[in-house]
């Protein structure tokens, strides 16, 4: 294809181009090819972030519930201690979470307490660019998984996000992470499909952004006759999955249809080390006891069924998850049966590979800083033992020489 013409195509489709050239957007079919023709190695550890958008309230997910500071703290949203699951003597859970409290008892999930970084910020953009960029104190416009994917091979398959947006964190200076729509994605046929080839095209006189837009569309065409096939295929079957209050009953959340879509990736062997999604709606400034419960409930329920549809693969063993927000909330009530943004919150860690238990120390709700939780665990910490641990990578390239480790994987 001449440069010229590129170049118009460039200009034409600028709102989009910027998007394009860092972030493949992959169908369904062609993630179901990649898996045919070049599966994931058995026993290949993978990485499946979720993250909880909005400032999830550390404070009443995992609970002092012997504290009486906790109770003063928040008339208003405490929860009674009869209707909590408690992990030992001093924390429990939040009562919606009785599938995840299933899992902790099968030693399955690791609990990192008090993570954050220091000087917290209370935006929710500025937060959440800072655990995705993992710098927290210069503004940097790349992701620690994307700087983890600057120095593999590039694949387009490598590292997925599931809905119509690449998070920053899959952001890399060189290359990027790859998009799945929910929907799947359905690439043009016929004559537009053979001129968005030749724009696809390899040519020496392409400038940086050229071979970036035109690498981004041979990665869209490249996957696109691959995933539909297994979206279509009945999921992985769920021998044991518990049913507890009818907690499995009811519609799917997105949550779950983004997990439902992993596992079946998953088993299906794509070749992909590390998947990324979503769920909003945290900020609970009112109404956060019934709010964040039904949240939370999605979130356990979700993970309790990925992981028993993972089960009756191979794959089960293979797959870790990490639960993380961008923040904590305030100790103290807001006077609105809320809270407002805070600092440190627990991060959950689950699977297989995981040595169960807590991880940090707790913060201390006599101790508060600024009417805030500690911070006592650098997220630093937990993406360092991650990069090796799972990613089997070195960690000086993604976080410099960072030195702390939280040993919540086994052997």
């Amino acid at each position: 294809m001449d440069t010229l013409t590129r170049r118009k195509f460039l200009r034409l489709t600028a709102g989009t181009v910027a998007v394009g050239a860092s972030a493949s957007l992959l169908s369904v079919d062609e993630i179901a090819q990649a898996a045919i023709s070049r599966p994931l190695a058995a026993g290949t550890p993978i990485l499946v972030m979720v993250t909880l958008y909005g400032g999830n309230d550390g404070l009443n997910t995992v609970i002092p519930y012997t504290d009486p500071i906790y109770f003063s703290s928040r008339p208003d949203i405490s929860y009674s201690p009869e209707t909590m699951l408690p992990l030992d003597a001093e924390l429990a859970l939040n009562p919606a979470m009785k599938n995840l409290k299933l899992l902790w008892d099968q030693k399955k999930v690791a609990i990192v307490r008090g993570v954050g970084y220091p000087n917290p910020d209370r935006s929710h953009f500025s937060s959440m660019a800072k655990w995705q960029s993992a710098s927290p104190t210069n503004q940097i416009s790349t992701g620690w998984l994307g700087r983890w994917i600057d120095g593999q091979a590039e694949d387009s398959m490598l590292a997925i996000s599931l809905g119509s947006v690449l998070p920053p964190l899959f952001a890399g200076a060189k290359r990027s992470g790859s998009v799945l729509p929910l929907g799947g994605l359905l690439i043009p046929r016929g004559s537009i499909g053979q001129n968005c080839l030749k724009l696809a095209s390899k040519s020496r006189s392409d400038s940086p952004l050229m071979a970036a837009a035109a690498t981004s569309m041979r990665n869209l065409f490249s996957v696109s006759s691959t995933i539909q096939p297994i979206l279509k295929a009945p999921a992985p079957s769920i021998p044991d999955l518990p049913t507890v209050n009818g907690g499995n009953a009811g519609g799917d959340s997105d949550l779950a249809q983004q997990l439902d879509v992993v596992s079946k990736l998953i088993s299906a062997g794509s070749p992909t080390r590390v998947w990324s999604v979503s769920l909003g709606g945290f900020d609970t400034h009112a109404n956060e006891a019934n709010a964040q419960a039904e949240l939370l409930g999605v979130v356990s329920d979700s993970i309790s069924r990925f992981f028993a549809r993972l089960k009756s693969t191979t794959r089960a063993s293979d797959v870790i998850v990490v639960v993380y927000s961008e923040f904590g909330r305030r100790v103290v009530g807001n006077g609105s049966q809320g809270t407002d943004h805070g600092t440190s919150g627990p991060m959950f860690i689950i699977g297989d590979r995981v040595t169960g238990g807590f991880y940090g120390d707790q913060p201390s709700l006599k101790n508060l800083i600024k009417g805030d939780l500690a911070v006592t665990t650098d997220f630093r910490d937990v993406y360092a033992t991650l990069l090796e641990g799972v990613l089997k990578s070195p960690v000086e390239p993604v976080l410099g020489k960072w030195a702390g480790r939280t040993k919540f994987l086994n052997a």
